[in-house]
């Protein structure tokens, strides 16, 4: 496996990234340099014509057409890897996220760890399964042949991973590449620094060097990195970002899956537990310092609502933290000093009802609640990715599903209930990427169900089966007998009147049943 950092110009259509998470910092870009345990992809480096990452490219896709990644044997080993890569550089993946933004080792453990092992172990105890042609329905005419669907890798694919979660938003994805047989650079964030040189340094020691590579770069690097060919990417990342990705793509005409995120609506009814609400809620808002995609982004609940809430999302945020939440060792930091000013200039919204205080040099922002926040405040108009949770007051359910639908679809809503026929009234009347009823984040614990977004918020999906299907693609087959050549008569010429009714009898489908509309 080869690490990479190249050095180039500026792509023109890179906005300045600020605005969301996931966006790649401008940063000073260093001379041409190839790493990595094999020393592969030495040979992308090119003069001021040429561009750096073409060797490395095209070195994976002769790995990927020698056919050695198709093997099932090939690809186990591959995956049974990534798990020694997991239990052996635990204390460093932990040391690592908690230098680059204070993760708590809990948080960590779950989420950088078991739910990546748990991602792993899916695949595994189920690819010999996924893998096997899907047989199905013939006509009369083929009823004797072969007709299956075999789900081919793409190639060589990207994936380019974000700073929030940086070991379970590359290998997730990585996991569904290689259970799918293709080739992959990995592209991981500049941003979380630590985590982006121990994967650069070490995974190269677990997978095979001539089909799996590491590139480090920033803007100016992932921008001449996106300009090569690939079969498919996969970008995690702001919206603004993700518009650069899909317009690099579709110069190669490339298929590609974009998470992007959004603001992710919590409604809250009068009819609810509000201790176990507010318990729920601040977990997920305040979870790695709420910079999480599928984060609850702002709640939507009645004036009469948000009075019994906040003293009950007080009590939860002293049990979590304590009194002074810069002291607990649970609380994370915010991960660089611009992302930490754009969330503390969002403060101001609103009435400050819980925490507000903030610390830039340890880029340190307090579990916060804003209360009567308006629609038209700043913090209502971009992803928060802070732990800063605002309440916008609505008079009614209709009134906050109108508020919901009136905006781009999220990544995820969620609503609390004791009454489940509210709950599903919501689900029922919104659209997103995904939805949970009455908790956060959790959803995305279950490899059984799909992730990603919708719109604004991303374009495909993944986690388990998932993954294995967005890194392959359904190649319809169909394996014909070489004899019986007399059933093939009537489609030929001369055409007569007999042989077209033959023909509409053998290869039509016939309605079963009739529908009932009641």
């Amino acid at each position: 496996m080869t690490s990479m950092d190249p050095s180039s110009t500026q792509h023109p259509l890179h906005e300045p990234p600020s605005q969301l998470p996931g966006a790649p910092p401008q940063a000073p870009q260093s001379t041409p340099n190839y790493g990595g345990a094999s020393g592969k992809g030495a040979e992308g480096s090119s003069d001021s014509g040429g561009n750096p990452f073409e060797g490395l490219v095209s070195h994976l896709r002769r790995s990927w057409l020698s056919g050695r990644t198709r093997p099932l044997e090939y690809r186990v080993a591959q995956l049974e890897a990534l798990g020694r890569f997991l239990d052996e550089k635990k204390d460093e993946i932990l040391e690592a996220t908690a230098l680059d933004m204070g993760k708590p080792p809990f948080e960590a453990s779950f989420s950088e760890i078991l739910l990546c092992k748990n991602e792993l172990h899916d695949t595994l105890n189920n690819l010999a399964h996924w893998v096997k042609d899907e047989h199905v329905e013939k006509n009369l005419v083929t009823r004797l042949d072969s007709a299956f669907i075999r789900r081919d890798p793409y190639g060589v694919v990207l994936i380019i991973a974000p700073w929030n979660y940086p070991i379970q938003l590359f290998l997730v994805p990585l996991i569904g590449a290689i259970a799918a047989g293709n080739c992959a650079i990995i592209k991981p964030s500049e941003i979380s620094k630590h985590a982006e040189k121990l994967v650069a340094e070490t995974l190269s020691c677990y997978l095979d060097n001539d089909c799996y590579a590491v590139v480090t770069a920033g803007v100016q690097g992932t921008t001449r990195l996106l300009e090569n060919k690939f079969d498919y990417i996969f970008f995690t990342g702001s919206p603004s970002v993700g518009k650069i990705v899909m317009q690099a793509a579709a110069q190669h005409l490339t298929p590609l899956t974009l998470e992007l995120g959004g603001k992710n609506p919590c409604y809250v009814a009068d009819s609810c537990d509000v201790r176990n609400v507010a318990r729920r809620v601040a977990w997920g808002r305040f979870s790695n310092a709420g910079q999480t995609c599928i984060a609850p982004d702002y709640v939507l609940c009645s004036l009469e609502l948000q009075e019994k809430l906040i003293p009950a999302l007080r009590e939860a945020i002293t049990e979590f933290y304590g009194p002074n939440p810069k002291d607990s060792p649970d609380f994370a930091r915010i991960v660089g000093d611009k992302q930490f000013r754009r969330v503390r200039a969002l403060l101001g919204s609103g009435r400050l009802a819980i925490g507000g205080q903030t610390d830039e040099e340890e880029r340190y922002i307090a579990p916060t609640v804003l209360a009567d926040v308006l629609p038209s405040d700043p913090a209502m108009q971009e992803e928060i990715f802070g732990p800063v949770l605002p309440i916008v007051v609505v008079t009614s359910r209709d009134e906050a599903i109108d508020f919901i639908n009136a905006r781009p679809r999220p990544l995820a809503i969620y609503a609390f209930s004791c009454d489940t026929q509210e709950v599903n009234e919501v689900l029922d009347r919104t659209s997103s990427g995904g939805f949970c009823g009455n908790d956060t984040l959790t959803q995305v614990t279950l490899p059984s169900l799909p992730f990603g977004g919708i719109g604004q918020s991303g374009l495909g999906q993944y986690h388990g089966r998932f993954s294995f299907e967005t890194f392959s693609h359904p190649r319809g087959c169909l394996h014909r007998h070489m004899g019986l050549e007399p059933l093939n008569t009537p489609r030929y010429p001369p055409y007569t009147p007999q042989k077209l009714g033959l023909i509409m009898a053998t290869f039509q489908i016939k309605r079963r049943g009739n529908c009932t509309l009641l």
